[in-house]
C-alpha cells in the first residue's frame, strides 16, 4: 500500500492544480445542468387516459410530506458536509475534489436520465383525476373517450410525470454514493467483522428508502415508479463512485485513484536522480579500481602474469582476444 502523506495536499497548495486537471469534467457537469433544465421545460408525452382507466387514478391530491427543497439538502448538502469533515481531518484535496465531483455526476446524470424517461413515458400519477378535473366532474372525448382536462396546465403537466420517481432517484443517487464513501473510509470490509460499521453505511440508504416510501404514501407515485427510481439512482451512484475511488474492499479503498496516481508519479520523478547517483558511484569505484593497478614495464612473461592479477582488466583482455 502506498505511503500515506497526511496534510500535504490542501486546497491552498494543490486545489488549483487539481481543478485545472479536471476542467473538462466541470464543463460536462455544467452541460448536464443545462440539459436537465431543458428537460423540465418541455411538455411530457400525454399518454392516452380513457374513462375506464380513471379507476386507479382517483387517489386524493395531497401535498408533499417531504418538500421539494429538502431533497437537494438531503441528497447533496448532507454528503458534502461529510466530505468536508473528512477533509478537515485528513487535509487531502484529492479526496475532497473527487468526492464532490463524483457526487455531482451521480446526481446530475440521474436527474437527466430520470427527467428524460419522465418526458418520454408520460405516465399519469395516482392522483391524476383530481389534477385533470379539480371540480370532480370528468369530461371525456365522445369518440375516443380520452380525457379533456379542465384543470391548471402546470398541474396537469406534472400529472404526466409519474414514471420514474425523481425524488427517489435523486435521493438514492446522493445517499447511496455517500454509503459507498463511508464504507471506504470506515473500511467496512476489512474482514474483522465489525457490524457497527455496516450500520453506519446502511443509514443513508435507509433515509433514501424512507423518502421513496413517502412518495407512495402521498399518492404522487405508483410503487413501480419508486422501484425504478431507486434502481436508477443506485446504479448510477455505484458507477460514479467507482470512477473516482477503488472498491471499499480494496486495500486502498480509503482513498481516490488520483491520490495514489499522484504518489506513484512523485516516486517515479524521484527515481531518475537516484539512479544517476548510483551510476556515478559505480563509475567512480571502477575508475578507482583501475587506477590502483599500474602494469610493470618488464618482459612479456611478467607482463602476462600481471594482467592476470587484475580480474577486471583480465576480463577486458579476454573480450579483446575473442
Amino acid at each position: 500500500m502506498p505511503e500515506i502523506q497526511l496534510g500535504m495536499h490542501t486546497i491552498r497548495s494543490h486545489g488549483t492544480r487539481v481543478a485545472r486537471t479536471h476542467m473538462h469534467d466541470w464543463l460536462i457537469l455544467l452541460l448536464l445542468v443545462i440539459i436537465d433544465a431543458v428537460l423540465n421545460l418541455i411538455q411530457p408525452f400525454h399518454r392516452f387516459v380513457g374513462e375506464g382507466m380513471m379507476t386507479g387514478l382517483r387517489y386524493p391530491l395531497k401535498a408533499n410530506t417531504i418538500p421539494f427543497w429538502a431533497v437537494p439538502i438531503i441528497a447533496i448538502l448532507l454528503p458534502l458536509a461529510v466530505f468536508l469533515v473528512y477533509y478537515f481531518i485528513r487535509k487531502d484535496v484529492y479526496d475532497l475534489h473527487h468526492a464532490i465531483m463524483g457526487l455531482l455526476f451521480s446526481v446530475l446524470i440521474t436527474a437527466v436520465m430520470t427527467d428524460a424517461i419522465k418526458d418520454a413515458v408520460g405516465r399519469p400519477r395516482p392522483d391524476f383525476f383530481w389534477r385533470c378535473f379539480p371540480d370532480g366532474k370528468g369530461v371525456f372525448d365522445p369518440v375516443t373517450s380520452n380525457v379533456l382536462c379542465t384543470g391548471d396546465k402546470g398541474v396537469i403537466k406534472e400529472g404526466h410525470k409519474s414514471f420514474p420517481s425523481g425524488y427517489t432517484s435523486w435521493s438514492f443517487a446522493g445517499l447511496v454514493y455517500l454509503a459507498w464513501y463511508l464504507s471506504g473510509k470506515l473500511r467496512a470490509f476489512d474482514r474483522r467483522g465489525h457490524v457497527a460499521k455496516l450500520c453506519l453505511v446502511f443509514l443513508p440508504i435507509l433515509v433514501a428508502a424512507m423518502i421513496a416510501v413517502s412518495r407512495v404514501d402521498d399518492y404522487w407515485h405508483h410503487w413501480q415508479d419508486v422501484f425504478a427510481g431507486a434502481l436508477i439512482g443506485m446504479i448510477i451512484a455505484s458507477f460514479c463512485y467507482l470512477q473516482f475511488f477503488p472498491p471499499p474492499y480494496d486495500v486502498d479503498g480509503w482513498g481516490p485513484h488520483a491520490y495514489f496516481q499522484m504518489l506513484a508519479e512523485s516516486r517515479n520523478g524521484a527515481q531518475p536522480s537516484t539512479v544517476n547517483n548510483e551510476i556515478h558511484h559505480v563509475q567512480s569505484a571502477e575508475l578507482q579500481a583501475v587506477s590502483l593497478y599500474i602494469p610493470p614495464q618488464h618482459d612479456a612473461d611478467t607482463r602476462g602474469n600481471s594482467w592476470d592479477s587484475s580480474p577486471m582488466l583480465g576480463a577486458s583482455q579476454n573480450v579483446r582476444t575473442h
